[in-house]
Parts: C-alpha cells; sequence; structure tokens
C-alpha cells in the first residue's frame, strides 16, 4: 500500500541485530528502506546487514557502544555518509539488570539508566540534527515496555521500570519539539517478546503459563508483532502521529 511504502527511505536501526531489531531491520527493508543496523558487536551487526543485501536490500552494519555518546553520535554520522540522508530512527537498545529494591546497587542502576534512557536521548539528538539539516521531516521511534507503565510484583525492576518511565516523558518532549521540522517521534511498548533475552521467562512452564494467563490475547508477543507497528510509525500511514505510545501487548495494559 503506497502509505506504508518506506522506498527512498534512510533508516538505522541501533540493536538491529537483536531478536526485536532484526525483525524490525527486515520489515523496514521490505518496505523499500535502506537500512542500518549497529550494536556493541561489530561482527554480529555486519552479519545482519550480509543477510539483508543477500536478500536483495540495501544495508549497512556498524559497531555502536550505547554506553558512550561519542560513539553513538559517530554511529549516527557513519549512517548519514554512507547513505546520504537519515529519515528513521528506529531505536531498539536496551537492557534489564533485575536486582531487588534492597539489593539495588549505584553501579546497576547507572548502566541501566545510561543505556536505556541516556542513549536515546543522544540517539534521538544526532539523529534530528541530520533530520533538520536533510529538510524532510522524519521519525524517530523508541522501544519501550509494558513496564514504563505497569510495575511487576515479585521481581527486581526498579532500574528497568524507571528507565522505560522516562523514556515516555522523552518520546513526549521530543515530539513537541521537533514537531515544527516536520520530525514525528512515537514509542512501541510490548509485553514479553519470544526473542533470546526472553528466554529465561519462556522455557519456564510455570512463568510461561503465568503469562499467558495475564495476557487477554492468550499468547506471547512475536517480534512481527513489534515489527509492524515499527512500519507504521515510520511511514505515511501514521504522517498525523507523534508523541504516542503504542502498547503491544495483548490487552495486557486494558485488563490491569
Amino acid at each position: 500500500m503506497p502509505m506504508f511504502d518506506l522506498q527512498g527511505k534512510v533508516a538505522y536501526v541501533p540493536g538491529g541485530y537483536g531478536g526485536i531489531g532484526q525483525a524490525i531491520a527486515w520489515a523496514l527493508a521490505g518496505a523499500g528502506a535502506k537500512v542500518a543496523v549497529s550494536g556493541r558487536d561489530e561482527a554480529k551487526a555486519a552479519a545482519a546487514a550480509a543477510n539483508l543485501r543477500d536478500a536483495g536490500h540495501e544495508a549497512m552494519g556498524l559497531a555502536m557502544d550505547a554506553h558512550t555518546v561519542a560513539d553513538i553520535r559517530a554511529s549516527v554520522d557513519a549512517v548519514r555518509e554512507r547513505f546520504g540522508a537519515l529519515d528513521i530512527l528506529v531505536n531498539c537498545v536496551g537492557m534489564q539488570r533485575e536486582q531487588s529494591l534492597l539489593d539495588v546497587t549505584e553501579e546497576t542502576f547507572d548502566e541501566v539508566l545510561a543505556v536505556n534512557l541516556k542513549s536515546a536521548m543522544f540517539l534521538a539528538q544526532a539523529a534530528a540534527k541530520h533530520q533538520i539539516a536533510g529538510g524532510r521531516g522524519g521519525s524517530q521511534i523508541h522501544l519501550l515496555s509494558v513496564r514504563s507503565q505497569l510495575g511487576l510484583r515479585g521481581r527486581g525492576y526498579s532500574a528497568y521500570t524507571s528507565s522505560k518511565g522516562g523514556l515516555v516523558m522523552l518520546v513526549r518532549q521530543h515530539a513537541c519539539e521537533l514537531a515544527p521540522h516536520g520530525i514525528r517521534v512515537n514509542g512501541i511498548a510490548p509485553t514479553v517478546v519470544r526473542t533470546e533475552m526472553a528466554r529465561h521467562w519462556l522455557d519456564n512452564p510455570d512463568t510461561y503459563a503465568q503469562l499467558k494467563a495475564r495476557i487477554p490475547l492468550g499468547r506471547v508477543a512475536e517480534p512481527q508483532d513489534v515489527a509492524g507497528a515499527a512500519v507504521f510509525f515510520a511511514s505515511e500511514a501514521a504522517g498525523f502521529i507523534t508523541g504516542q505510545v503504542l502498547y503491544i501487548d495483548g490487552g495486557i495494559t486494558a485488563s490491569q
């Protein structure tokens, strides 16, 4: 459909070789975008890009350490230099270090906020500078979580939930500041997605059963469920949507 067509667009997907990021990179490429993927492991990023190129898409892979602002800025500049533009940012960077409230260390708290929130700030800033200079608008999309809205009983999620909750407000603030430039900023907040990162939830029959029982649609999310939302927000189909968070959660936030 023309309203979902991304032909001629350039998309950057930090964290694009993870389970969700990889599905998003393929979906964006399938809609016609040139795609760059990055992460701390340069070999994995290069392999993900090679797979896209083997399927006939234009793609590049590069190293990017989300702990370092200089690295973040350099990666965004590299994408702009390679493809001549930057239209779409889909930030899939994220981490979790589970520690109960009474056991949270300063080092863990700082690292989770640095990777989940601070890196989002400076990815957005670096991308916005190129998008504004390019003069053709654009879209920025951040991966959040249902835990940006909901706490979790019995687990140590202080750092994670606070980082994702902060990211919701970053989305809203950046949407307001970038709207005059035609740049839309939105968030996607899934529940547990069937990826390697979620294996500890899904391989345990008890926790898996509990997960499905809490989700009204009766299943966990698949990476493709998230990828479809990313293409939507990146495309003209979402041309009048900014500052919003879409919960890909099978109904959890509607029922809790």
